[in-house]
């Protein structure tokens, strides 16, 4: 699919006004018109269609190179359109409905045969991810578009999600019907999903919520870790099963030594290559030999860290080098988030 031009609209500032807000409304209506407009949330920036209408998501799938087999999020303005997707839940599913919608938490919900959700949303499954926004901008348009809406990351499949209006042009600039220039995104990984149709509770993809959060809900060891979809089943969410989130330039993982990393710099250049590394302000002066330095912001604040990660993955693809080391974290908190993303995007561990 190709359009003529991509178009921009600004939203500079939202307030409590917000659903009269003409450019929302304008673009509530581009939804239901069957058009693809890519929409500020506050996790990364989602490329919006109505997930109950088929060819719209088809454009979905177009415009990123999706696989077919990779289910979508569908978004909705409040918990009174739950009830319209044909779903339904469990008791712990309700409690953290009312502990964190809206926000970045994502839920799977089992379908039943009267469900309105195109068929390309759910990838055939007989489940749905589903999820509140909390960005202002996203919840408007929802209201005004008043349908459920499908929105995977606004970005070329594979590589670092948007977490900007600019990101989202460079990517698809005349795939797509529009872009929402709603600002950067505050918590700049995707939201996490999580799978509670059974007795235990599987987190399918660590993202803004973190496992301690949802614990701290539903009781200790009530939630647990899920592996990865094989190549040969379809994932039950976005993120399982596809390498994503990747720089063009080849990434490594600096696990193990400073001491062991710091040889293999030299090695690098030794053979004339250039190499970049990512790492906390805490550790710059460590680097002083490498090609290029990237901050990831300070150890003590991991959320600043997860905000502009995808943003300096990106910028990675600006610079000159031939190959960038990025330093790991802890998997605590949404240190796990980070360090899933991070060890999709790598080259090699």
């Amino acid at each position: 699919m190709s359009y003529k031009q991509t178009v921009i609209k600004n939203v500079d500032k939202i307030n409590e006004a917000s659903t009269e807000n003409s450019v929302l409304k304008e673009m509530g209506l581009w939804i239901t018109q069957g058009k693809t407009v890519a929409l500020p949330t506050e996790t990364v920036y989602g490329l919006g269609a109505s997930a109950v209408c088929t060819e719209a998501v088809r454009a979905i799938f177009e415009a990123k190179n999706r696989p077919p087999d990779n289910p979508l999020i569908a978004h909705i303005a409040d918990r009174a359109q739950l009830d319209t997707l044909g779903v339904t839940w469990t008791e712990s599913m309700e409690k953290l409905m009312d502990a964190f919608w809206p926000g970045p938490l994502t839920l799977i919900f089992p379908l039943t045969a009267e469900t309105p959700l195109s068929p390309l949303v759910t990838a055939g499954l007989s489940t749905v991810a589903v999820r509140i926004p909390e960005h202002e901008v996203a919840r408007a348009v929802l209201k005004h578009a008043g349908v459920p809406i499908a929105a995977p990351s606004a970005n070329r499949s594979g590589s670092p999600s948007p977490t900007t209006a600019d990101h989202v042009y460079s990517d698809l600039h005349g795939k797509i019907d529009a872009v929402i220039d709603g600002g950067p995104c505050g918590y700049g990984v995707e939201s996490t999903v999580v799978d509670c149709t059974a007795e235990i509770c599987w987190i399918l993809r660590p993202g803004g919520v973190t496992k301690e959060q949802i614990e701290q809900v539903l009781g200790p060891g009530t939630v647990r870790y899920s592996q990865s979809a094989s190549s040969e089943e379809a994932p039950a969410a976005p993120g399982m099963k596809y390498r994503h989130y990747s720089p063009a330039t080849s990434l490594y993982l600096m696990k193990g030594s400073e001491e062991i990393w710091q040889r293999k710099l030299r090695a690098f250049q030794e053979e004339g290559k250039k190499v970049a590394v990512l790492a906390v302000e805490e550790n710059k002066s460590a680097w002083k030999q490498a090609d290029a330095f990237l901050s990831l912001g300070s150890r003590r604040a991991p959320e600043e860290t997860a905000a502009k990660l995808y943003a300096v993955l990106r910028e990675l693809d600006t610079m000159e080098v031939d190959a960038a080391f990025c330093e790991v974290f802890s998997k605590e908190g949404i240190g796990t988030a980070l360090m899933n993303r991070l060890e999709k995007a790598a080259s090699s561990e």
